[in-house]
């Protein structure tokens, strides 16, 4: 047995010879620092469970607040020990993302995550589970994820752990990363324990797969055995020299052919590689396209170029399933119809004539679609041009607003939109104005009926509360002003104001033509205030429910402009 601790240095530190071959394996992942993520405190405690598993015999890879490389050789190392594996734990500490159906740990160095992006910074849940299910019965997950982190990253991406499809025969623990530590440290770590009873009397793990009762995963502590020298007897070899047969293995695993396997087996029927070569035998004639995978592997394309490729694939209507530089099955998939499409051999992995005949089409279907695109903008263009000329270009408001609806975004907008808030700003200092000009007319009258008249006018009016205030001193004082319930006395009041406006000729003569575009006939515009001219005013007071007097106080000369404003 030994127990492997990897470094953030990305090496394998130590490989301690114990007595026999290990039977079981365990990875141990806990990030809490993030470079771009933040921290999740107590993540990294769920190393510290690798004394535990180690003295009950397994091979324990372990990394705290490990990046994308180190992981990396930590999950080959980990692949390499659960090949015939007894049992196999697998316990990972830190943040997740999940689309719902899969979920990805993120080691240290990972940035915001996005669907189509998912790198080399995400290890795939779902490829350990696989890992795990070659141990049934006797395989465990650990899951240790904060459930406050709640970010969405994406549409399509959020923090978190999503529905997994446990395989028949592993045991899943989820839980705080703090609380998934405690239980690895001690409850898991029982000789010969029920790990369901353990689960059950935990409390904090929440366990779903394979968790019959009386489940008994870990075995006796294993014994410290002393390793013993061999004896050594003149002239007799130590051990027997296989030299020979080693050589013409290693031969045929870098030949990696079935020739060179059956060449082993013919001269070693029996030898300590036999299983192995017949196992690789078997691998070879079960992949019908071994040569093509054999010839794309020997173009050594690059991530990027495995992106490129996805790009292309994507554009012409292949879908790949995501742009993320890893061939996985939907890529094949996409490459297959693609070939069969062309009239190439339906391999799923690519020569380089091929990837140039795909750049080719991607390049030549990139252009049109540019084409298109163009063709489309001009058409738009024109079709909103047109459109504007028949609304917005007539400069009214119901012509903004009809373009709007339809081109809310068009070329147009911005302006359309300005005019608008414009003639909103006209209108709002228009009804400003009125409301002023109302006020200072009840003001000037200082009565109860004409502060009353100014609420009723405008019951949100920016003066209300100062006609209240008049309106209660007026009751308070039990003595009232003129009232306009005395026509004479409101008709004196009035005659002295318009004395006191001090009127002359170029003043009456814009009074009368102010009355005349409201369609009161003042008479001849002459600046002279005859019967006439006091006939119309009286019309437009009491339209305007001013007091009638047919004189020209200030508050009839303010309602008299305001209204000609608004006309206009």
């Amino acid at each position: 047995m030994r127990h492997l601790m990897l470094s953030s240095a990305l090496a394998l530190l130590t490989a301690l010879p114990m007595t026999a071959q290990a039977d079981d394996a365990a990875l141990i992942l806990g990030t809490e620092r993030y470079e771009a993520l933040g921290r999740l405190p107590r993540a990294a405690n769920v190393t510290a469970a690798e004394r535990g598993l180690f003295g009950l015999g397994y091979v324990v890879i372990s990394l705290p607040n490990g990046r994308a490389d180190a992981v990396a050789e930590a999950l080959d190392a980990f692949l390499d020990e659960a090949t015939g594996a007894e049992r196999l734990i697998v316990a990972l500490s830190g943040r997740f993302v999940t689309d719902g159906s899969r979920t990805w740990y993120l080691t240290a160095e990972a940035t915001a995550p996005r669907l189509m992006g998912l790198d080399e910074t995400a290890v795939s849940v779902e490829s350990l589970l696989l890992v795990l299910a070659r141990a049934p019965g006797r395989a465990v997950l650990l899951l240790g994820s904060d459930p406050t982190q709640t970010s969405v990253f994406d549409p399509w991406l959020r923090e978190g752990i999503g529905a997994l499809d446990v395989p028949q025969g592993v045991t899943v623990l989820q839980g705080e990363p703090r609380y998934i530590a405690d239980f690895m440290g001690r409850e898991l770590a029982t000789p010969r324990g029920d790990l369901a009873a353990l689960v059950a009397a935990n409390g904090r793990v929440r366990a779903e797969g394979f968790l019959p009762r009386g489940l008994v995963l870990m075995p006796d502590p294993a014994p410290v055995v002393l390793p013993v020298p061999d004896p050594v007897l003149p002239n007799v070899p130590n051990t027997p020299d296989t030299s020979t047969e080693v050589a013409l293995w290693e031969g045929a695993v870098a030949l990696d052919t079935i020739d060179a396997y059956r060449n082993y087996l013919r001269r070693y029927p029996r030898g300590r590689f036999a299983d192995q070569a017949e196992t690789a035998i078997a691998d070879i004639v079960a992949e019908p396209n071994r040569s093509a995978r054999l010839g794309e592997e020997a173009l050594g394309l690059t991530r990027d170029q495995r992106r490129a490729i996805q790009r292309a694939l994507t554009l012409l209507d292949y879908n790949t399933r995501g742009v993320d530089g890893i061939f996985g099955p939907g890529t094949r998939s996409a490459i297959t119809n693609w070939q069969q499409q062309n009239g190439f051999s339906q391999t799923s992995y690519l020569t380089a004539e091929q990837i140039s005949r795909l750049d080719a089409q991607a390049a030549r279907r990139s252009a049109e679609i540019a084409a298109a695109q163009e063709r489309a903008q001009l058409e738009q263009a024109r079709l909103d041009r047109a459109y504007w000329d028949e609304t917005g270009a007539r400069r009214d408001e119901a012509g903004y607003r009809a373009y709007l609806a339809r081109y809310p975004q068009g070329f147009y907008a911005p302006t359309a939109t300005a005019a608008l808030a414009q003639i909103e700003a006209d209108r709002r200092s228009a009804a400003q104005a009125e409301d002023r000009a109302a006020w200072d007319a009840a003001r000037a009258a200082d009565t109860e009926q004409a502060y009353r008249r100014y609420l009723r006018a405008y019951p949100q009016g920016q003066f209300r509360s100062e006609a209240d205030a008049r309106l209660a001193a007026i009751a308070a004082s039990g003595f009232a002003p003129a009232t306009e319930e005395d026509p004479e006395a409101a008709r004196a009041a009035a005659r002295l104001e318009e004395q006191q406006l001090g009127l002359n000729d170029v003043t009456a003569r814009l009074i009368e033509q102010r009355l005349a575009q409201l369609g009161l006939d003042p008479g001849p515009i002459d600046g002279r205030i005859d019967r006439d001219t006091r006939r119309a005013l009286r019309q437009f007071q009491r339209g305007r429910d001013l007091p009638v007097t047919g004189f020209l106080t200030e508050q009839t000369v303010v309602r008299l402009l305001a209204d000609v404003l608004g006309n206009n």
